[in-house]
């Protein structure tokens, strides 16, 4: 018997945001950077909440804590663009995500000033460029809904994975017919 349980007190069940969070960190995500431009000011941040919305009209949602320099952007101006990321560009995520100064971020790698105005990786795996239609704010975070004005694609590169605080990589599971 426990010294909690023999001094006749409940254990402490911890607070579902914590279960929550432990699940979230094993659901496997595709790294990417959000970039935007206002008033000639560059600036992006790496995102793993980010998907797909509709197909009718092409769209996609990301979301951003309401306390980021990013999202205040996006709450202004009219595009944003979605870079995913390959399996060799982890210095970008570390960069975009705090440990380059944001300032300096998009001079670590091959990013173009796309003719909407923001900044794209020109290496990424896949870029897509984005008209804000909606934010949504939702408790921490607003989601962002983008209506997918141009796409990028690289079909020689593997996406970055983020998954239990790791960078990973994408394995094609082997195919077994069901006959």
């Amino acid at each position: 018997m426990s010294a909690t349980a023999a001094a006749g007190l409940i254990p402490a069940i911890p607070p579902i945001s914590d279960a929550f969070r432990a699940t979230m960190r094993r659901f496997p995500a595709t790294v990417t950077v959000i970039s935007a431009c206002r008033n000639g000011a560059d600036h992006g941040m790496t995102a793993t909440a980010v998907t797909s919305l509709s197909m009718d009209p092409p769209s996609l949602i990301i979301c951003l804590n309401n306390r980021t320099y990013l999202h205040d952007m996006l709450l202004e101006v009219p595009e944003f663009a979605v870079s995913v990321l390959t399996h060799e560009q982890v210095s970008v995520s570390e960069g975009f995500s705090g440990k380059i100064a944001p300032e300096r971020r998009f001079e670590a790698a091959d990013w173009v000033r796309h003719e909407r105005g923001m900044m794209v990786l020109d290496s990424a795996h896949a870029a897509v460029i984005c008209r804000r239609m909606g934010a949504v704010p939702y408790g921490t975070h607003t989601i962002f809904i983008g209506q997918v004005i141009d796409t990028r694609l690289s079909n020689d590169t593997t996406p970055l994975m983020y998954e239990n605080s790791n960078y990973c990589a994408p394995q094609h599971a082997p195919f077994t017919s069901h006959n």
